[in-house]
């Protein structure tokens, strides 16, 4: 279905009303039922509505995938294609996701609640990470080695083989492009598992790649539960790599299935509880307080590399917290279809009940309840920004990863204190550092246990920066050239040229 550009809510309502929504998993370039023909409700969280029943694949059609990718791998009719050629595949499939951009978007809006304005943004994101990798498949050189006259060494770069991807329901599809593309790109095969909270674009996506010319076998989407199609893909002795973006708990589970199995490689992108630290230096603290909102508060807070953890230098606390606190009123969450709207629902109920048990505990453990704390009128599931001032390093909401709109304020008098409270967590995924002091801002970037700093911004970067964490955020990085090494592998070659 292609979706023609929708401007207002009226608009986005009338196309969700027409939109039909493919439910079968995408095996070996079908869709077909579950093997069980048990199947799952998911359900619109902005109203409660149950939009579709899906597939629920298990170890079956883990088998039957696995078996039709490790299949396609050995043909070679993709995993020995010239790179120039698997190029012009990808740059069509990014066509075909551009063409139905809308619709995409509108299927993750729909399905995990997040506004159509950001769910536009994903797909941008999405989009220009499969040109990227595509255009990176024929700019990539293998190496030839110093050696003496009599020999000949190459270094060549090889497709693992099977890839399975699993990713998370938060940013639905922009996550998938992340594994998919330079997975894809490599000369890999790639079973895809999207999140049971958000399957409905994956298997949308499934059906363009068809188009685009992948061939049978190199792409497949089982939608269903971890601990059933999940765990069996991680098993799996044909499957040479795990992808997973997700919980930190649920990365250390896959790590224990990939050393049960065959030693898979796992790349992980985890949690988060990201330190945004503030200091006494900065210009403009209007500027400063609404990009710190926002870093919290975009996405409903349902991001990984959310600034969770506010720290700002004391002289400027007070002050600076009442700016959040303006620029928070202005972010209130509202229809996920209104391309007004800052914040749409929490993904589930599950979610929903985590976040306010978080609140609960925050009062109990005695932070201050600045803003928000309390839910809106269902049958939405609304949590309006919440503010915690007078944060401990001791309390939960301090601590653990809420994801959700959830900011904890902390203090600080001296430089020393701010990087020892922000690299006191076991998370290390993003940190954000605002001053104008350029000495400072080289010697805190350095001294922040973290995989990306982000300095007088939050969240920024592109397709050609890589992006994930340190300590139990994870090990791997999408996204730039660098992705690309994470899905190919090493052959030495030494030739003897002596006769």
């Amino acid at each position: 279905m292609r979706i023609e550009a929708p401007k207002t809510r009226d608009d986005w309502q009338a196309l969700a009303a027409a939109l039909t929504f493919e439910t079968r998993a995408f095996i070996d370039d079908e869709s077909v039922a579950a093997a069980s023909g048990e199947t799952f409700e998911t359900r619109n969280p902005a109203t409660g509505e149950v939009l579709a029943r899906v597939a629920s694949c298990d170890a079956a059609d883990a088998e039957v995938a696995v078996r039709h990718a490790r299949a396609a791998f050995a043909r070679g009719d993709w995993s020995r294609l010239a790179p120039g050629k698997r190029k012009k595949v990808l740059l069509r499939l990014a066509e075909l996701m551009e063409a139905h951009k809308n619709e995409l978007a509108l299927l993750d809006t729909l399905d995990m609640g997040k506004p159509v304005s950001s769910s536009l943004g994903d797909m941008a994101g999405a989009i220009g990470c499969l040109r990227y990798q595509a255009e990176c498949i024929d700019k990539l050189y293998g190496e030839v080695a110093p050696t003496g006259e009599e020999t000949l060494a190459l270094v060549l770069r090889e497709p693992l083989g099977v890839v399975a991807a699993i990713v998370p329901w938060n940013f639905p599809l922009m996550m998938t492009a992340w594994k998919i593309a330079p997975a894809l790109a490599a000369g890999n095969s790639v079973i895809l598992k999207p999140s049971e909270k958000s399957p409905l674009s994956a298997l949308r996506l499934a059906q363009l790649a068809k188009e685009a010319g992948l061939p049978r076998g190199v792409f497949q989407v089982l939608p269903g539960f971890g601990h059933t199609v999940g765990q069996a893909l991680a098993l799996s002795l044909e499957v040479d790599c795990l992808a997973f973006t997700g919980s930190t708990a649920t990365g250390k589970q896959l790590m224990q299935y990939a050393g049960a199995s065959n030693l898979k490689r796992v790349y992980l992108e985890c949690g988060g509880k990201s330190p945004n630290l503030v200091f006494a230096d900065c210009k403009d603290l209007d500027r400063v307080a609404k990009h710190a909102a926002a870093a919290i508060f975009h996405n409903q807070g349902e991001v990984c590399i959310a600034g969770s953890r506010l720290l700002v230098e004391n002289p400027i606390r007070e002050a600076f917290v009442e700016k959040v606190l303006v620029a928070a009123e202005r972010m209130q969450p509202g229809d996920p279809l209104d391309p007004a709207s800052f914040m749409g629902a929490i993904v589930d109920r599950a979610q929903y009940e985590r976040v306010l048990d978080y609140i609960r505990r925050g009062v109990e453990e005695g932070a201050t309840l600045r803003t928000g704390g309390k839910a809106l009128d269902e049958p939405g599931l609304f949590i309006p920004p919440t503010v915690f001032d007078g944060v401990s390093d001791t309390m939960a909401i301090g601590r653990e990863e809420i994801f959700g709109p959830v900011l904890a304020v902390f203090g600080f008098d001296t430089e020393e204190e701010a990087i020892a409270l922000a690299n006191d967590s076991v998370y290390g995924l993003a940190a954000g550092l605002w001053s104008q002091d350029i000495d400072r801002i080289m010697r805190v970037t350095r001294r922040l246990a973290s995989g990306q700093v982000f300095v007088n911004n939050w969240a920024g970067g592109d397709q050609t920066m890589p992006f994930g964490g340190v300590k139990q955020s994870g090990n791997g990085r999408d996204k730039s050239h660098h992705s690309l090494e994470e899905y190919s592998d090493l052959k030495s070659v030494w030739i003897s040229l002596a006769t």
